[in-house]
């Protein structure tokens, strides 16, 4: 059985990216998660491996006049390291350093902001769906759920029935993403949930608003000083339908 935190949490904890607390209490969830305790001694078992393997091999000779009775008549055969091969090894060592400090330039910057966000508000709505977590005021009025807001965040939701678009406004309630508190407004779609979640002065960055992980969509727009952050098990269509009925408001 897939555990969520394999996703989130493990490879973080391997990295030594957790401070104290949260180690602490991945250590903890390892004791009763056989998912998460596998696939971690899998990745240690995995890096150990690769740490204690001869991975660089010179060419042996034979190779190389294998090479050289190939080339066409008239190419100069190198003399020991000639200048020709070694303006070819300098030009393969800088595409690799290239490569390799695009790769690690990805991995020191770590996730963006939208994957931040992306992945607390997967969590905060399989949370949701809990019994008796959906919503904290229940109602298909938006002149009901918008008020409720007041006083609980220091910024006004957007509140909209889009019944007639197919989604129809089932309630709201206050969750936090990342640390920061949001409003969630939630709707319906067919048989499906989806979350809205609102947040102020929260501003996304990186190049992706939409992202798929574990079956679960989700999408992130900009509109005044508020983020807006869908994230449901529909298709990703109908989360861009969703966006689309806001931002027209």
């Amino acid at each position: 059985m897939h555990c969520e935190l394999t996703g989130t949490h493990l490879h973080a904890y391997l990295d030594g990216e957790l401070d104290a607390a949260g180690a602490a209490s991945f250590e903890h969830h390892l004791q009763s998660c056989q998912s998460c305790a596998a696939t971690l001694g899998s990745e240690q078992a995995l890096r150990q491996t690769l740490a204690g393997a001869q991975l660089y091999e010179r060419a042996p000779a034979q190779l190389r006049n294998t090479i050289l009775a190939k080339l066409p008549a008239g190419f100069p055969a190198p003399k020991g390291t000639s200048p020709a091969i070694r303006w070819l090894a300098l030009a393969a060592a800088l595409l690799l350093a290239a490569f390799l400090g695009r790769e690690l330039l990805s991995v020191f910057r770590g996730p963006s902001d939208n994957d931040l966000l992306g992945a607390a508000a997967i969590d905060a709505h399989l949370r949701s769906l809990q019994p008796g977590h959906l919503t904290d005021v229940q109602s298909t009025d938006q002149h009901t759920v918008k008020p409720w807001f007041d006083g609980k965040v220091d910024f006004a939701p957007a509140v909209q029935d889009f019944a007639g678009a197919g989604f129809p406004l089932l309630g709201g309630r206050l969750d936090v993403l990342a640390g920061r508190t949001a409003g969630a407004l939630v709707y319906g779609r067919r048989k499906h949930i989806i979350n809205v979640f609102v947040l102020q002065n929260a501003p996304l960055s990186g190049t992706r608003n939409s992202a798929e992980r574990s079956g679960y969509h989700t999408l992130s727009w900009q509109k005044g000083d508020l983020t807006y952050l869908a994230v449901s098990d529909v298709a990703a269509a109908d989360l861009q339908q969703l966006r689309d009925l806001f931002l027209k408001e």
